[in-house]
């Protein structure tokens, strides 16, 4: 089944130019110059990874990235035209799962989408033809006290509650869990999440995801739960 792409830019030159690559990648592309027009689309189609504008009139990236995080989980790849750190952790905040400035090199956010869609498939059973998962599809979990996490279903649960997690999020819980009582770098969150060396230059992005799911968990820096930060080295999570 081909992955199939939302790209909203109210700029249709570049809305243009993405869908070219992405239909030469054999990707099913959903593009629309607006917000609003984008998200009749996201209520009613299935997609697997959205690519946002950030300055839009009327409904910008942003409200459109949270709107969609809503009820979807699926990654969120923004587009901004300032290298500013406030404008790429706010989409972090809101869930997006990467960014990429304007101007861009359309390999490069090819290379990102592969990146997003392969951890993304990765970590969710495939789809049937239904849109289900099979049903053969074998229980990988991993139990931290009252947290579980199932890898193969891509579920994870807190006091039997559902926990919400974006693609990013789940895959940085995972690799902390997987090493429960372990330190795990930013950097070799970095390597094993991205395998980019450019978000090693750039660690407000773990950071903001650790913040957003320390959240979602319910934790605090004073007195974690869960995630415990160990300065100058790393986060690690207790058995």
């Amino acid at each position: 089944m081909a992955d199939r792409i939302l790209v909203v830019d109210d700029e249709a030159e570049i809305a243009d130019l993405i869908e070219a690559y992405l239909t030469g990648e054999n990707h099913t592309v959903f593009k629309f110059y607006s917000a609003a027009e984008a998200l009749a689309c996201v209520d009613t189609t299935e997609l697997d990874l959205a690519i946002l504008d950030v300055m839009m009139p009327e409904i910008d990236g942003f409200a459109l990235c949270q709107k969609i995080r809503e009820k979807h989980t699926w990654p969120i790849i923004m587009l901004t035209a300032k290298d500013e750190e406030t404008d790429k952790i706010a989409g972090l905040t809101l869930g997006a799962d990467d960014y990429v400035t304007k101007p861009f090199r359309p390999l490069e956010l090819m290379a990102r989408v592969k990146s997003q869609l392969r951890r993304y498939q990765k970590y969710n059973p495939a789809r049937s033809d239904s849109g289900e998962a099979p049903p053969n599809v074998q229980t990988d979990t991993i139990t931290c006290g009252e947290l579980t996490m199932n890898i193969k279903a891509h579920t994870c649960f807190l006091d039997e509650k559902p926990l919400v997690l974006t693609p990013t999020e789940f895959s940085i819980l995972r690799i902390l869990l997987e090493n429960a009582g372990n330190v795990v770098s930013s950097e070799e969150l970095f390597h094993k999440i991205w395998r980019d060396e450019y978000y090693s230059k750039s660690n407000n992005t773990i950071t903001v995801h650790i913040r957003h799911l320390r959240e979602k968990l319910g934790d605090s820096m004073d007195k974690p739960r869960f995630i415990k930060t160990i300065w100058g080295v790393g986060y690690k999570i207790e058995n």
